[in-house]
């Protein structure tokens, strides 16, 4: 009879590890309180507040019940166990070895929450993608940008909101902003941010020679309260134009778009796909207000790198990742050295793969022990 104690010490001590990176403690006693809170009849008179708190109390709940459904399939392997080495019987070895498995892919699978370390990685994201060199090419390779983390967000059932489009003087778009909304939307997104590059025959030039072209992402965590952010009205210059750009019905044809320039920062911030002018101004002053709290916690932190990753140009020698269509197919981040071979999955936004190993790279990254 197989001696299964060492495979179930092992997922015993997982449970230990997930019990302390979820936070269970902490969670059973915050759980009744959301509860009640999101039970509340006038929720629902602050929008932002009722998604804030409905959203704490689903991502409570599901951790919780995931941590309780691992608890309990581990009690059960461990008594099967049991019962097969007392009454020595083999005939359970297939099934003890196959529960073992399947909750050893299952703790593999949760661990990747354990990544999360960052201060706002639970928070949601504001995104935006900027064509770089490459002319004709770098614009249309911004629209295909745009579309590969739009497919991403559907695909983990997280939420968009199109704020912004500027279309391309040729091609495509120059630049788009962008809302993810979700679980730990920034804390996967900020992997994504900085250079991306493009090798194909270009499509815009008339001899099909091969083109490099550049586009970023830039990510920025999006917070509904900035209370430590003071913007003076004297700082800013509001701009108001006509929308126009790729959101199709989704965007305005009246004089409703709103431009807001910090002028101390130099930071710009546009919205056009909220219903009035008024609208865009709130979004892009709420997008304004994290923007400018991102640049307080940078230099309060001293540590740009590691919320926003290195400020460079958006051409050569600057990316972080290359997608390479022709003279062959790859897909291979620069930094965690991650590839494959499936460019069209890539973007059509199968993109976990990239973040996972990024997560996983910055944790090696930081634990590191450092050179004398």
């Amino acid at each position: 009879m197989r001696d299964f104690s060492d495979d179930l010490g092992r997922l015993r001590a997982s449970l230990a590890e997930a019990h302390q990176y979820l936070r269970v403690t902490e969670l059973r006693e915050q759980r009744p309180q959301l509860e009640t809170e999101a039970s509340r009849p006038d929720l629902w008179d602050d929008a932002d507040r009722a998604r804030s708190v409905t959203g704490e109390l689903a991502s409570a709940i599901d951790d919780l019940d995931t941590f309780d459904a691992l608890a309990g399939g581990l009690d059960d392997a461990e008594t099967l166990a049991e019962m097969a080495r007392e009454e020595r019987d083999e005939s359970l070895e297939a099934e003890i070895e196959s529960t073992i498995v399947d909750l050893r892919a299952r703790f593999s699978t949760l661990e990747l929450r354990s990544l999360f370390t960052g201060e706002h990685d639970a928070a949601d994201a504001i995104c935006e993608v900027q064509s770089g060199e490459g002319g004709a090419d770098a614009q249309d390779w911004a629209n295909m940008l745009l579309r590969m983390y739009l497919r991403w967000a559907e695909r983990k059932g997280l939420d968009t909101e199109l704020d912004e489009v500027s279309e391309g003087a040729e091609a495509g778009i120059s630049s788009a902003t962008f809302l993810v909304r979700g679980r730990n939307a920034y804390g996967l997104l900020r992997a994504e941010h900085g250079v991306h590059r493009l090798v194909r025959m270009s499509p815009f030039n008339a001899q099909g020679k091969r083109q490099t072209a550049f586009a970023a992402l830039k990510v920025t965590p999006f917070l509904d309260e900035v209370p430590d952010v003071v913007v003076d009205d004297k700082e800013l210059r509001i701009d108001v134009y006509r929308s126009s750009g790729a959101g199709g019905q989704h965007v305005n044809v009246t004089d409703s778009a709103v431009r807001i320039t910090h002028l101390p920062t130099g930071i710009v911030v546009s919205c056009q796909n909220e219903r009035s002018q008024h609208q865009n101004k709130d979004r892009a002053m709420q997008i304004l207000r994290a923007k400018l709290a991102d640049v307080e916690r940078q230099k309060r932190t001293d540590e740009l790198a590691a919320i926003r990753g290195e400020q460079r140009s958006v051409g050569f020698g600057s990316q972080i990742r290359s997608y390479v269509l022709q003279p062959y197919q790859m897909v291979k981040d620069l930094r965690t050295e991650h590839e494959t071979s499936q460019v069209d999955t890539v973007l059509d936004g199968e993109l976990d793969p990239f973040m996972e190993a990024f997560l996983r790279w910055q944790r090696a990254e930081a634990t590191a022990p450092t050179s004398a």
